[in-house]
Formats: structure tokens, C-alpha cells, sequence
């Protein structure tokens, strides 16, 4: 097992947006603009890093597809024009620099080839080495209910098992049919879970039967809430469905390779004090546009 400090961050980012078509033909989704707690219109993928940089975190790769390297390179690495920039307010130009100093830390990684989310990951491998990392989801935002940042709360669960977290929130089982879903026992009552299942989207009737969690309501089931620390090892049993060709829906997922590491190292649960916000469908982008701040 691995007891190095969690450095690394992977957020992939090249999938085609295909919930919201079609903003999504001219505007990549981790693009589109949230207000943040700050006041300021950010892009998506902005308040993402923002969330990583306020756990710790010293780097972070963004997975893309190779046509929009430039894309990305040009928000975090390249100042505004000459023309745009002495129109920008003090305030806003101090926070290009900001932008910049944020791009230092940052590494663009490409996907050629866009197979699936778990294949996403695969792609920061080379990148990542052999470490643990916080991987994010491209089209999610975060708001703790503490002082403690969602992604600082899963980083210090990790630094106490020593074993891959995955985070967690309380869902009914109407939304079951869009969320990975886990099974366990609780080692600290509503926080700390050793997870005993992993499962992508359950159907309500074998959540029922396979994934209810003691001291929970009948109808309410723990869901993955979009944050993970990972160890190293997930690389190898990603390969192994690559090599195998082992798809899920046509692609190579995650929540099925994810249940592969925790049957060979161990997986724990953690409860996140705060709240998940999806800017992935039209809906919820619209509720997070009104809730986030």
C-alpha cells in the first residue's frame, strides 16, 4: 500500500457533452459558467481546480480531447490579448495573473481516442506514475458544509486507512438509475463505511436486494458523490479491461474496475459533509446556475 501524501489531481475532460447538445457543439461543458461563492463567472473546470487547490493538491492533470488542448491552454496558461487586457478592471487583472499562477500547476493530457470514462483515467497514467491521486469529475462542483473543503474531507479519510476512498452521498432510490451506488458496513455511524460492493446504476429492485446499508431508510441507497482518492493500482486494473476489451455500454467505465481495486486492496467510504453539484444535464445545470453560490 501507498503512504505518500496525495499531490496529484486527475480531472478528465473530453467527453462530448452529449446530455446538453447543442451548447455543446461550440462550448465544451467543463466551459459553460457558474457564479461562484466570489461573484465571479467562472468556467466549470475553473471552480474544479479551485476545489483540488483548496485540498492541498500541487498538480493537476486535465484529460482532453486533442482538439481542445488549445482551448485549455489558452484559460490557464495564456494572458489575455493586449486589446482585451487594460479593458479588464484592476481587480480582473490582478485575477489573470491569478489564472497563470493556477496554469503552473497545471498539466494538459490528451485522450485520442474517446472510449469511456475509466479509459479517461487510463490516460493520466503515464502522467499520474505511481502515486495515489484525488480524481474529480469534469461536470461536478462542490460546496462543503464545513470549513473543510469536500476534497480535503476524502484526502484526510485516506491519510487515516491507507486505501483507496471513495465519497459518498445519501440518494433515494428515484435516482438510483444515475449514479454508481456502494454496499458496506459502517466503522463509524454515518461518516466511515468499508464498502463491500461497487455498482454502476443499479436497477431499484436489486438495490433492494444487494446494496441497502444497515441503519439507513428502506428507500434511501449510498451513492458515489464524485470525488475518489485512488491508488495506482486502479491503472492496472483498468489494463486489464482494455486488454480484455471489457466494456460496459459500449465503453470502458470506471465503478465496474473500481470494485476489481477494492476486492484486491480494500476500499473505503466516506460520507462528505457537503453537498454535490451536476452541471451535466440541463436541469441541474439550471439548479446549480441557481443554488451554487
Amino acid at each position: 500500500m501507498h503512504k505518500d501524501k496525495v499531490r496529484k489531481a486527475v480531472i478528465p475532460a473530453a467527453g462530448f457533452g452529449t446530455r446538453l447538445f447543442p451548447a455543446t457543439k461550440v462550448v465544451k461543458k467543463e466551459l459553460f459558467p457558474i457564479i461562484d461563492r466570489d461573484g465571479k463567472a467562472k468556467p466549470v473546470i475553473l471552480a474544479i481546480v479551485e476545489e483540488a487547490i483548496s485540498a492541498g493538491i500541487t498538480e493537476i492533470g486535465i484529460v482532453v480531447q486533442p482538439d481542445d488542448v488549445e482551448i485549455f491552454t489558452n484559460l490557464f496558461k495564456n494572458p489575455p490579448s493586449t486589446e482585451l487586457f487594460p479593458k479588464l478592471s484592476p481587480q480582473n487583472q490582478e485575477y489573470s495573473q491569478y489564472l497563470q499562477d493556477l496554469g503552473s500547476k497545471i498539466v494538459i493530457l490528451t485522450q485520442e481516442k474517446q472510449e469511456g470514462y475509466g479509459h479517461a483515467v487510463f490516460c493520466a497514467k503515464d502522467w499520474v506514475q505511481n502515486e495515489p491521486f484525488l480524481l474529480m469529475l469534469g461536470d461536478h462542483v462542490y460546496r462543503s458544509d464545513t470549513e473543510i473543503s469536500c476534497s480535503r474531507q476524502i484526502l484526510d479519510i485516506y491519510e487515516q486507512v491507507n486505501q483507496s476512498v471513495v465519497s459518498l452521498t445519501i440518494m433515494p432510490e428515484t435516482m438510483l438509475y444515475k449514479a454508481g451506488c456502494v454496499q458496506g458496513v459502517w466503522q463509524d455511524l454515518n461518516s466511515i463505511l468499508t464498502v463491500t460492493q461497487v455498482y454502476e446504476k443499479p436497477s431499484i429492485e436489486y438495490a433492494r436486494q444487494h446494496l441497502h446499508v444497515e441503519g439507513m431508510a428502506e428507500n434511501e441507497f449510498l451513492c458515489v458523490f464524485g470525488l475518489y482518492v485512488l491508488t495506482p493500482r486502479i491503472f492496472d486494473c483498468l489494463a486489464e479491461n482494455i486488454n480484455k476489451n471489457l466494456r460496459d455500454r459500449g465503453e470502458f467505465q470506471l465503478t465496474t474496475t473500481l470494485d476489481n481495486l477494492r476486492q484486491q486492496q480494500g476500499m473505503t467510504g466516506y460520507l462528505v459533509k457537503g453537498k454535490c453539484f451536476d452541471t451535466g444535464m440541463p436541469d441541474a445545470y439550471r439548479q446549480t446556475m441557481i443554488d451554487f453560490r
